[in-house]
């Protein structure tokens, strides 16, 4: 199953411009998200997301994974994170979403983990991974 593709949310995308985002240098974090959640291109910062995964022994945190955003090029810059896992407890990890944001609270950009939009279920003891695209990372600035 492929994710959707990282959509910027309308503050990510300035924070990245102006520099409030700094990618190499803040911390951020890979949270998930229910198919009810508000999540979307208008969502500033975690705290104003609802329904995020919840935690009864599904092997997921609140706040998510830690991850770490990186850059490569120049004309054409890459930018990708490290991957996170999550294993599902003794009950199924259910989400449709995924955000990475600062910990500092703002969003940068979100997807959803199946490219058709439905829900991801992982069941009782297995794993569900976040990964970038290996050529073109989270997104490409060209």
């Amino acid at each position: 199953m492929a994710a959707g593709t990282w959509t910027f949310t309308n503050t990510g995308r300035g924070y990245l411009i102006d520099g409030t985002t700094a990618i190499g240098s803040d911390t951020y974090k890979i949270a998930l998200f229910t198919s009810s959640s508000n999540l979307g291109a208008s969502t500033t910062t975690y705290s104003g997301v609802t329904n995020e995964v919840g935690i009864s022994n599904t092997g997921y945190s609140t706040g998510g994974a830690s991850t770490t955003l990186s850059k490569t090029g120049t004309s054409t810059v890459i930018v990708t994170f490290t991957s996170v896992t999550w294993t599902a407890g003794s009950a199924n990890l259910t989400a449709k979403f995924a955000a990475i944001y600062e910990v500092s609270g703002n969003i940068l950009c979100y997807c959803t983990l199946d490219s058709g939009g439905n829900d991801v279920t992982t069941t009782s003891g297995n794993t569900l991974t976040i990964s970038p695209n290996a050529v073109y990372g989270a997104f490409t600035l060209a």
